[in-house]
């Protein structure tokens, strides 16, 4: 059995010359490391890959075109998460700790996982529209990177921030009204356990669609608590429903994002599950 390892050497702004040490003396099976060299790369290292399994070293953007390579070729995802959110490592309980990851590659424990497709574009984590699409954009613009640029884009954009009205059916089920941002995920979180679809699970063949209705800033330490240990769903300004086909409409097109990657989207957008697509590598008796 055969294993390659994708390394992304930017993302998270880390050095991986220790990670591919690890690897390299750590890993059971026969192995191969190679370094992506520009956006989209990864999709097609995977997809042209003759190895069983195939490992993203970086973060949720390496992850995701790695799987992308992946979907429809019965090779194995693996993950060595070592990005700044790791949300879908974090929610199939892969430790951010090398070595641990490394251990659950040796173990190569297979789970099917479902993925989501929003028109045509996959994703495997979340994609959604609202606050937080606004502010992965203004920070993509920002010329700087970093948790501190982050906040302060997050800080602007909130102060001048108007909620949409949105229309949003799943599986015929209509909800409208204004909203802060509405998140449509396939795992738990956005990343760092940051659970927004606190509720979601990849293998039951449904989309977790989580609305968060208009809030004051005096609410915001009350809502991240909720969100950081899993209880977004019990909040009052929370809606939470779960389908197979989430239709949302707002009142004009604009950011949106996919995987953590910000992207610009009609005012009317469409997004499936794809049941069981993907194979992926977890830790031994792990729930996915």
């Amino acid at each position: 059995m055969k294993v390659l390892f994708v390394v992304n050497p930017l993302s998270g702004g880390k050095d991986k010359s220790k990670i591919v040490r690890q690897i390299q003396e750590g890993c059971k099976h026969p192995l191969e490391v190679v370094y992506t060299e520009r956006p989209g790369h990864a999709v097609d290292i995977a997809r042209e890959s003759s190895a069983d399994a195939v490992v993203a070293v970086g973060g949720d953007g390496t992850v995701s075109e790695v799987a992308k390579g992946l979907i429809g070729t019965g090779k194995a995802l693996g993950i060595i998460p070592c990005g700044s959110g790791d949300g879908l490592a974090l929610h199939l309980g892969i430790s951010r700790n090398s070595r641990k990851a490394i251990q659950t590659i040796n173990s190569f424990n297979i789970a099917v996982m479902d993925h989501g497709v929003l028109g045509d574009k996959p994703f495997f984590c979340t994609t959604g529209v609202g606050f937080d699409a606004e502010v992965a954009w203004r920070f993509s613009k920002a010329g700087t990177r970093g948790l501190w640029t982050y906040i302060s884009e997050a800080l602007k954009t909130w102060r001048t921030y108007v909620p949409d009205t949105y229309t949003i059916t799943v599986d015929g089920s209509k909800w409208e009204g204004r909203a802060e941002m509405v998140t449509v995920g396939n795992v738990n979180q956005w990343g760092n356990q940051a659970r927004i679809t606190s509720l979601a699970s990849v293998t039951d063949g449904l989309l977790d669609v989580c609305i968060v209705k208009p809030f004051h800033s005096i609410e915001i330490p009350v809502l991240a608590a909720k969100l950081l240990d899993g209880r977004a769903h019990t909040s009052g300004r929370v809606e939470m429903f779960k389908g197979r086909h989430v239709e949302i409409r707002r009142s004009s097109g604009g950011p949106a994002h996919l995987d953590g990657d910000p992207i610009l989207l009609d005012d009317f957008i469409a997004a499936d599950v794809i049941p069981a697509s993907l194979r992926v590598i977890v830790p031994t008796n792990k729930r996915i």
